[in-house]
């Protein structure tokens, strides 16, 4: 709401302003709203919802399949990039789990494949494995899990998991099942993603270091006799001009000490992640020098584990970088910024007009007859002609 005599008027005039959300559990509603209406989708950004303070913790740190799952009903074109987790949970569930979804969402699931590379936090949800030992863990979770989505039963002995004649009434709607998406940084992490998934992701490394990684996973892939398309995990922040964006990326961490970092760095120290390892070592630590590449700044991941970095600029020079990744083989941007609706919108107004953007045409749903009954919650209720 603005006052009768503001010079708001649309969504335009919104640019550098700052935007008060109300309290209210339907708050994160009115972010995926605003996002649609600014024609956001998911292959240009990655929305964190909000929530109002007193639900915030859980929307950030509950579970992403309620989360996602509240959402369906009132959008229509975000999609969702939703984490399975090898080891909390059996690859038959998952595989019911994203079915399910994949329908009711009409064709609009996403899957993030997390191994997991902090051990402290994998031993509270009873995760007792060695980092290799997770990554064999989840290639056999893939195995099972692509085996009974696209060909709906499954039998498999490994050496952590075991299945006896598991079974997928109900397909997805994209076929033969949604795209997986995986970041590993790791040999095997990357021998892992070679053999199962459809997106390799990366967080924002700089440009010579992703042709690296996307050369090195190509050639897995290839032994595999599979092709494996790349993503990446960036920030964003983009104002009018160069010198505005510098200035609000430095005021981001304005308030952030030096205690508040070595305590941050403290926690990340103890990953046996290979992609944090890499991510530290950009900046180590230390506020000098965080324009690791041009533009690409580090400053985000002196606080923040996993993805760290951002790219800085007007809207010509962060279209300009993203291009350039987009020569190495990116085809995936999954962005974010801070706060997160006024990014998004500075996002959609300021760097979306640069982009030469697409939007795909959404998956054809298989319908299955709404009358009869499983049988013998064994099989599917036939149509009688």
């Amino acid at each position: 709401m603005v006052p009768k005599n503001s010079n708001i008027h649309s969504l335009k005039d919104l640019k550098g302003k700052k935007i008060a959300l109300n309290k209210g559990s339907n708050v994160h509603y009115l972010l995926v709203r605003a996002l649609e209406k600014a024609g956001i989708s998911y292959s240009s950004i990655h929305p964190v919802f909000l929530a109002p303070a007193d639900a915030r913790t859980a929307f950030e740190k509950g579970d992403a399949w309620v989360a996602a799952s509240s959402l369906i009903p009132v959008t229509s074109k975000m999609k969702f990039l939703v984490a399975v987790r090898p080891g909390i949970m059996s690859p038959s569930q998952a595989a019911r789990m994203a079915a399910t979804f994949d329908r009711l969402s009409e064709g609009r699931l996403l899957i993030n494949v997390v191994t997991g590379g902090d051990p402290v936090e994998l031993a509270g949800d009873g995760i007792h494995l060695s980092h290799r030992e997770r990554y064999e863990l989840t290639d056999e979770f893939l195995t099972i899990w692509r085996n009974l989505l696209e060909n709906r039963e499954a039998d498999f002995t490994g050496k952590y998991l075991n299945v006896k004649g598991s079974k997928l009434l109900y397909p997805t709607v994209q076929q033969p099942y949604p795209p997986l998406y995986f970041g590993g940084s790791s040999e095997i992490g990357q021998e892992v993603a070679a053999k199962h998934v459809d997106v390799y992701l990366t967080w924002g490394e700089p440009p010579e270091k992703v042709k690296e990684k996307i050369s090195h996973v190509k050639k897995l892939a290839s032994a595999q006799g599979r092709t494996v398309r790349f993503g990446i995990r960036l920030h964003v922040i983009v104002r009018e001009t160069e010198k505005a964006a510098w200035d609000a990326a430095n005021d981001l961490i304005r308030y952030v000490d030096d205690e508040l970092i070595q305590a941050s760095q403290k926690i990340f120290s103890r990953f046996d992640s290979v992609g944090q390892q890499r991510m530290t070592s950009l900046h180590n630590g230390s506020r000098d020098h965080l324009e690791i590449s041009p533009n690409l700044w580090a400053g985000v991941g002196l606080v923040r584990g996993g993805a760290g970095t951002a790219l800085v600029g007007s809207p010509e020079i962060v279209a300009e970088r993203m291009k350039e990744y987009a020569e190495l083989g990116i085809e995936t941007f999954i962005l974010s910024g801070y706060p997160h609706l006024e990014e998004a919108y500075r996002t959609a107004e300021l760097l979306f007009p640069y982009l030469p953007l697409e939007q795909p045409d959404a998956p054809v749903s298989n319908v299955i007859s709404p009358f009869g009954e499983i049988v013998a919650n064994d099989a599917l209720p036939k149509v009688l002609k």
